[in-house]
């Protein structure tokens, strides 16, 4: 087993993301699962520089840091940098073996991925019930987690299926059932992000909502889009009282808070005070 130039973190080490650059350590990003350094991503025999690189930068994305290749066509830290910014702390830490056996020998789970059900009777899973194991197997400090993906052109064998513990298939079209090799590994890991709670983080909030408008206020508003709409001889042969309950029904079911009572009403204000400023 051989690693590129960067030095190996320890097995199982978590590499600690610092905090953004001027910023309070409160404005930092919260701490991802320490499971997640339990989980190991192995490319078996990879032919496409560009395909390395699509997964690390996925990787990136869900918070995988360990990376282990079985002969890859090539590899190249620099150019995969310039593919996948940033990804030094990957590429650096990755290890090239020389057998499958070999990059799996210290993992006590290990799943792979197939295009589609074989001949040989395995049972196969979808890709969030793999991810709720290997979550749970991730968990215990002493074990390695194993994902592995096969070559771009023909998947992993029967013998590589073979030393899996499960196996799980992406469901796709059946017309083109083939997905690239990042793809299939974002799938998986977006999965497994979200089994281990790291993907239970909380939304951005949008606006605060205003408490709910009263019901004086709302005829106010009423009255002021009656108003408006009057101004402008929008009613016409139109009944008033029938394009105003039209109006009232469509405002009661968008359920509006005070604040957005109010700007439908400012509407009709300012339809109605333009028309008078013309008018002289």
């Amino acid at each position: 087993m051989t690693g590129p130039e960067a030095a190996s973190p320890s097995e199982g080490d978590v590499a600690e993301v610092p905090p953004p650059a001027g910023g309070d350590v409160a404005d930092a990003p919260a701490a991802l699962p320490e499971s997640l350094g339990r989980i190991v991503v192995v490319l078996d025999h990879p032919k496409d520089l560009v395909n390395i690189a699509g997964v690390v930068r996925v990787m990136m994305n869900f918070g995988l840091s360990r990376l282990r290749l079985v002969r890859p066509d090539e590899f190249d830290i620099w150019r995969i940098g310039g593919i996948a910014h940033r990804s030094q702390e990957i590429t650096g830490a990755a290890t090239l073996h020389d057998t499958l056996d070999e990059a799996v020998a210290d993992a006590s789970f290990i799943v792979g991925t197939s295009a589609r059900a074989r001949t040989a009777g395995r049972p196969y899973a979808r890709p969030r019930d793999v991810a709720a194991h290997i979550a749970r197997r991730a968990e215990a400090e002493e074990e390695i987690v194993a994902i592995i993906l096969g070559r771009e052109d023909r998947g992993l064998t029967n013998e590589a299926l073979d030393r899996c513990h499960a196996v799980t298939i992406i469901p796709t079209d059946a017309v083109y059932k083939s997905l690239n090799l990042a793809q299939a590994c974002l799938v998986l890991a977006y999965e497994v992000f979200l089994a281990v709670g790291a993907g239970d983080r909380p939304l951005p909030k949008g606006r605060r909502a205003t408490r709910a408008p009263t019901q004086e206020e709302l005829e106010e508003v009423f009255a002021a889009l009656e108003s408006g709409l009057t101004k402008i001889d929008f009613f016409k042969a139109r009944h008033p009282d029938s394009v105003m309950r039209t109006l009232r029904t469509i405002l009661a079911r968008a359920e509006p808070d005070l604040r957005e009572a109010k700007l439908i009403g400012a509407i009709g204000h300012e339809i109605r005070n333009r028309i008078e400023r013309l008018e002289g």
